[in-house]
Formats: C-alpha cells, sequence, structure tokens
C-alpha cells in the first residue's frame, strides 16, 4: 500500500465545470486567488478561500467542507499547491489543470464581483 501519491489528482477545466454547475453538483469549485483577482473575474459557482488565507491555516467555507474540492488559481501553480495542502488536511482536493486561464479560455463563464462579465486579472 501505498502512503504517498506521486502526482496531484487534476481535472480538465470541462470536467470541473460539469462536477460543479446544475442542479446537483458532486464538487465545489475553490478558486484560491487573491481578492483583486477574485473581483476581476471568477466562475460564477466557485468559493473563494485565497491561498494567503489558507496557508495563514484558515478554515474551508460551511459549504465546501466535507465535499470534493476542485481547486483552481489563475494557471494552475497555486492552485496545485493548495491542492496538495488540503490533501495533507484530510480533504478531497483535486487541482483543475490551466487555471482561469483555460477556463476562460474554454468559453466558460466568467463574472466579476457584481455578477457581470469579468476578466481574468
Amino acid at each position: 500500500m501505498f502512503l504517498f501519491r506521486r502526482h496531484q489528482p487534476r481535472v480538465t477545466v470541462g470536467r470541473a465545470l460539469r462536477r460543479t454547475s446544475g442542479g446537483r453538483p458532486d464538487a465545489v469549485l475553490l478558486d484560491v486567488r487573491e481578492q483583486p483577482e477574485w473581483e476581476a473575474g471568477h466562475a460564477p459557482d466557485a468559493v473563494h478561500l485565497p491561498l494567503s488565507r489558507l496557508l495563514a491555516g484558515s478554515t474551508l467555507p460551511p459549504v465546501a467542507a466535507g465535499r470534493t474540492l476542485l481547486v483552481i488559481c489563475r494557471s494552475g501553480r497555486r492552485s496545485l499547491e493548495a491542492a496538495k495542502l488540503l490533501t495533507e488536511r484530510g480533504a478531497r482536493a483535486v487541482n483543475v489543470e490551466g487555471g482561469m486561464i483555460a477556463w476562460a479560455a474554454a468559453g466558460h463563464p466568467v463574472v466579476d464581483e457584481r455578477g457581470n462579465s469579468g476578466r481574468i486579472a
């Protein structure tokens, strides 16, 4: 039996969208970008917890606790770090490949803090 995984699990943006939207999502999209990035544009159904707060010991928002977390950032680097940290803390966390750059490039919705069309900062 292996105690440690060699690679953090990952998911495409298309699969992340399917798993986190609609009437019965089976996972939560957790955006770990900082506040200004989040305000400029994020996925409509995402939950926000900046990596800096996660590293400082913040707990997950109640809506995300106990659920599979699909972790996203701008490009995939910070979300990989966050997914590893969350996994070490006992969460089921999966990195979203390519981050919000890939999300927007795939034509998936991006909204700003007011719910209007957003941009990736």
